[in-house]
């Protein structure tokens, strides 16, 4: 965020997506080429699997999965980029937040980031036996709508539609803030940008944030730098929903209990009686609960996405079109319903992806990964290990009404599979009551985590509704830390949440 007149620095903890390690961060046919395996769509899985880009957070930086590359997650994900509905901005947001007022964050979002429902240069869906199997059994068996995911009106519901998934990509590749926003901004001679900086904690005199103190990677252990903010400077945390509470707790301002047990760490250096004790920094901290179930037909064509051998057709579709099955990452349908119960709605997301999964691999499978959403009651919380590192609890179904409203939609949708497509994993003719339990139940298969983590420093109790930190009078965080639990993936959610703190901070006087 610049003004007239003023700097931005931004200090980003990782490193390049692609060559910091030698050139090892992606697959021999890309040689030649300007590519990064995190460029083509369909390497994304690629990065939980071959570890040989440094693109996620060590243990010493997080005990949770995150990315330390230029970008955060948003560089190594699969891209998947929906629109959150009104009713999000308006049950659970504040005043300021609602969906009337979040109008020129949303456009400014889609007219800034692309997005596409066909990322294939070709023109051509790939993969579609799947797509096709899904739209049978929820479309013309369940009821579901089928729109386009991002459109106007029905998809903005997100009730009972069903559609091709959007991807934040752009010509066939990898799109997303760093492609978009960074770019914007390191054309601006008041702006700054410094990578493998790693910020460690705020430094501050009373209520006012004074500068930030950095580990850079090419000094020596130990030696830090604090860069400093000019009288009425502002300092904005965008590290995370783990890293974002750890650095308020590192620079006092948290849970006491915790606050005294690190500052015997030597982590805290603001002298406890400028501390600022602030439950709600780390509270409520929530990711979406995962299930999958595997899914079979005849009539499914399984394609699994190679690392370093793809098919040589299809290598060279996308070497020389950015078309064909790498140029999205692997989801094939997408499809989202709310489940009533009393006076609240909790949102519930499928995906489909392209393949089998764990054991349920031979062709014609495929995986619906079915998430829990908005409205869910169970949380967590960001704590910080013996080492003073982040540490975040799940607490998956603590509410079993959550378990209820999960097992309700894969029962509702069950109702509707035809004999042509057949679950794997759990019987088609399982109760409501079997299909809780089993969701419940920790599994490969159930309470898997998703590593859409959010929450935990809250509009109105971590922060006010201007994004700024309760207790300090230029301190912000705008990052998925401030969001309640969203309906969608939250990656165009939290640029939107984003684009409406920077209006109000920038209103300010």
């Amino acid at each position: 965020m610049s003004e007239a007149g003023k700097r931005t620095l931004l200090l980003e903890q990782g490193g390049p997506s692609y060559f910091s390690t030698g050139g090892r961060a992606r697959p021999g046919w890309l040689n030649g080429t300007e590519l990064s395996r995190v460029d083509v769509p369909g390497l994304y899985k690629s990065i939980f699997s071959n570890n040989d880009g440094n693109l996620t957070c060590p243990p010493e930086i997080v005990n949770s999965y995150q990315g330390c590359t230029v970008g955060g997650s948003t560089a190594i994900n699969a891209g998947l980029f929906f629109q959150p509905p009104a009713s999000d901005w308006d049950r659970y947001f504040p005043v300021g937040w609602k969906n009337a007022d979040m109008q020129s964050a949303i456009q400014k979002v889609r007219t800034k980031q692309s997005s596409t429902d066909n990322p294939s240069q070709d023109g051509k869906r790939y993969l579609q036996s799947g797509y096709e199997a899904a739209k049978q059994w929820l479309v013309d068996g369940a009821g579901f709508k089928e729109v386009g995911l991002n459109n106007e009106p029905e998809s903005h519901s997100k009730s009972k539609v069903f559609g091709h998934p959007i991807y934040n990509y752009e010509g066939g590749q990898r799109s997303g803030p760093v492609k978009t926003y960074l770019q914007s901004a390191l054309q601006r001679e008041n702006f700054s940008f410094m990578t493998g900086a790693r910020v460690l904690r705020v430094t501050r005199d009373l209520d006012t944030a004074t500068g930030v103190e950095v580990q850079n990677n090419d000094g020596a252990a130990g030696e830090t730098t604090e860069y400093c903010v000019k009288e009425r400077g502002r300092i904005i945390l965008s590290a995370g929903a783990m890293l974002s509470p750890q650095l308020l707790m590192w620079s006092g301002i948290g849970d006491a209990e915790t606050l005294i047990r690190i500052s015997s760490l030597g982590l805290v250096k603001t002298p406890s009686q400028d501390w600022i004790n602030n439950t709600a920094v780390g509270d409520k901290v929530f990711d979406n609960p995962n299930t999958f179930i595997e899914l079979f037909s005849e009539s499914i064509s399984s394609y699994n996405y190679n690392y370093s051998d793809p098919v040589p057709e299809d290598r060279d579709l996308y070497l020389q079109s950015r078309s064909g099955p790498y140029s999205f990452a692997s989801q094939t349908s997408a499809f989202w319903d709310f489940i009533e119960q009393g006076e609240d709605l909790v949102g519930v997301q499928g995906t489909i992806d392209s393949s089998g999964a764990m054991d349920y691999t031979e062709n014609g499978t495929i995986t619906l990964n079915v998430y829990g959403t908005s409205g869910l009651r169970s949380f967590g919380r960001v704590g910080l290990d013996t080492n003073g590192i982040a540490l975040p609890t799940s607490n998956f179904y603590a509410d079993k009404r959550d378990a209820q409203a999960v097992a309700t939609f894969i029962h509702d949708i069950f109702a509707a599979l035809p004999p042509t497509l057949s679950p794997l994993n759990i019987a088609r003719n399982s109760t409501l009551e079997q299909l809780t339990t089993w969701v419940s139940s920790a599994s490969p298969y159930t309470m898997g985590n998703v590593q859409h983590w959010s929450s935990s420093c809250r509009l109105e109790s971590c922060v006010d509704t201007d994004a700024k930190v309760i207790g300090m009078k230029n301190l912000f965080v705008v990052d998925a830390s401030i969001s309640a639990p969203l309906t969608t993936n939250p990656v165009m959610g939290t640029m939107i949440i984003a684009e409406r703190a920077v209006e109000r901070i920038l209103a300010l006087v």
